[in-house]
């Protein structure tokens, strides 16, 4: 069924408060219609959560935006602030079949500019009314010597935490974007398909949390419109719309995109749910996800190479994996990301001449995660040596040391808290791999608890955590919210890893040397 033009309808109050009017586009400047035609606003289409650009590489970067009617992209774009050098390209006409979402990939970037763009909507019509414009900037891939500075984290509006005004909205995402990245990392559960926003939540300081609830996010995920409406939530604030607008975004998704710890083939017996197939509504969610993200269509998993010094490699934990159970098979392996996924990563691998291969992992490898009380959510089981799903990393670590792949680093959020795990071959169960980092970040917006219990079998050892055993549970107010950093020297090839709190302030940091 086709969807409406406005699913996020506001009351006036939410306009004046929020974020909607905070935008601050320019004037169309005459381009908004025929010279000397007043055009009812009316008739114009909107541009209601601006513009966002993902997945840049060598040969471009997709710009994504969104608009309430049928209306054809147009993009201006140059290295002038003021677009004087403007490069024009016509894009898609957005439909109700995409949820009125457009992309188009932006081609011939000169490496290491910083790009401006102007994006209008052309409605569909006789009257070809336009939209005020909405703007943005990226920097494109650096080239040879150029420094790069790459922030990541995970989980947006969790545990009942949305968008509340009065405490200034998601404000992590203002902490990231004040840092001016090149390049910005989502490592999954972009939204809570399956956590409902009450419109009042009492803390344990006797202060009341006040959400922005829509009809999207007042009950559980079932439907693609609400699927749609859950990804189009997080944009109906200010800051996330300024990061967006101005870095760059690699997004991967993990279970709450869907529900909670789930699997392909699994059947729900949440009471909430009147859709209970998990891979319907991941079939649901993945369609909303791909029309919300500034990504090419194709696999989840893929390789994006950021100029000379960076490849990411983005995986995907979900669409491979089979049931959770307990993870402890000696020879065939519980599936989490898949022999095909895995033959693909070594072979990206092999491929890579980047100095540093950043593997993005929805799931952290060495922390035991469980799904009830004997099933494993993720990777760990608890002891080593490997077993179930740990056979998958234990044949990706050896493939790595066999090759002689060097400076490969896994980032991670997840488990809703930060942490920097070192392991090394000397205190493991498995010892056929080199020494290599993990770093843990998150959440951005949601709920802060663990820490996790450490598996053995590959030798971590905690080098920091933000949180301590006993630590209560606190929201985005109790101040534990956590992205990561990655610094890159262009010219040596060093790199630097930090851990920052939701403040923006740095927590923990390490030098890193590339190994030639």
């Amino acid at each position: 069924m086709p969807i409406p033009p406005r699913t996020l309808l506001l009351p006036r109050r939410h306009f004046l408060l929020g974020s909607l009017s905070a935008l601050a586009l320019p004037s169309c400047a005459g381009q908004c219609g025929s010279p000397g035609v007043v055009t009812p606003e009316a008739a114009r289409p909107t541009i209601p959560f601006g513009v966002q650009t993902g997945d840049p590489t060598a040969s471009g970067v997709v710009l994504w935006s969104k608009t309430d009617r049928p209306a054809r992209l147009f993009v201006e774009w140059g290295t002038d602030e003021r677009l004087s050098d403007a490069r024009k390209l016509e894009g898609p006409v957005a439909t109700a079949e995409n949820d009125f979402t457009a992309r188009v990939e932006l081609t011939g970037l000169p490496a290491g500019k910083r790009i401006h763009y102007r994006v209008v909507f052309e409605a569909d019509d006789a009257g070809h009314a336009r939209s005020e414009p909405a703007v943005g900037s990226l920097r494109a891939p650096p080239g040879p010597g150029e420094d790069v500075k790459i922030v990541w984290s995970g989980d947006t509006a969790g545990q009942g935490f949305g968008i509340d005004v009065d405490r200034g909205g998601m404000k992590t995402y203002a902490s990231i974007a004040r840092l001016a990245p090149d390049l910005f990392i989502h490592s999954g559960d972009r939204i809570y398909a399956d956590n409902p926003l009450p419109e009042e939540i009492k803390l344990d300081d006797g202060s009341v949390w006040k959400n922005l609830v829509t009809p999207a996010k007042s009950k559980v995920a079932e439907t693609l419109e609400e699927f749609r409406g859950n990804f189009a939530y997080n944009f109906l604030d200010e800051h996330v719309r300024r990061l967006h607008a101005a870095v760059p975004t690699i997004v991967q998704w993990d279970d709450h995109e869907v529900r909670n710890n789930w699997f392909p083939g699994q059947v729900l017996s949440d009471p909430r749910y009147k859709e209970r197939r998990a891979s319907v509504l991941a079939a649901f969610a993945k369609q909303a996800m791909f029309e919300y993200a500034p990504m090419r269509q194709g696999p989840v998993h893929r390789v994006l190479s950021y100029g000379p010094r960076v490849d990411v490699f983005v995986l995907d934990a979900r669409t491979f994996r089979g049931s959770n159970g307990p993870n402890r098979e000696e020879k065939e392996p519980a599936v989490i990301l898949g022999q095909e996924q895995i033959a693909w990563l070594k072979e990206a691998l092999a491929r890579s001449v980047a100095t540093w291969k950043i593997i993005a992992c929805d799931q952290p490898i060495g922390l035991v995660i469980p799904d009830g009380p004997t099933a494993q959510e993720g990777f760990a089981n608890g002891e080593g040596p490997p077993l179930g799903r740990e056979l998958e990393i234990a044949s990706i670590l050896s493939f790595l040391q066999e090759k002689r792949i060097r400076n490969v680093l896994w980032i991670t959020a997840d488990v809703h808290y930060a942490a920097a795990h070192h392991y090394d071959p000397s205190r493991a169960k498995f010892a056929k791999f080199d020494p290599f980092w993990e770093l843990v970040a998150g959440p951005l917006h949601a709920g802060t608890f663990g820490p996790a219990p450490l598996d053995e079998t590959f030798g971590p050892e905690v080098k920091f955590q933000n949180r301590k055993q006993g630590d209560p549970p606190v929201g985005p107010a109790g101040g534990k919210q956590s992205f990561g950093v990655l610094a890159i020297d262009g010219k040596s090839g060093q790199l630097r890893a930090s851990l920052h709190d939701g403040d923006g302030s740095e927590m923990w940091g390490v030098e890193i040397e590339a190994v030639s």
